[in-house]
């Protein structure tokens, strides 16, 4: 199949970014179907967000 470059809207800053032919290629490698929502940053942002509130925070325990 051959890939083109798309244009697409991050859903969290609204920036238009491009989802490359070779991201496209990488995705269908990988089986994912669905294109990515969010740009790089926010990506990253995201991803760095929920390394440091799984990591860092302190569990909650219950005793019964």
């Amino acid at each position: 199949m051959s890939y083109e470059d798309k244009s697409l809207k991050c859903t969290d800053c609204g920036t238009a970014f491009t989802f490359t032919a070779g991201e496209q290629e990488f995705f269908a490698t990988k089986g994912y179907t669905n294109e990515p929502k969010r740009c790089p940053s926010c990506r990253k942002n995201r991803h760095q967000q929920n390394r440091s509130s799984s990591y860092g925070s302190p569990r909650s325990y219950t005793t019964r």
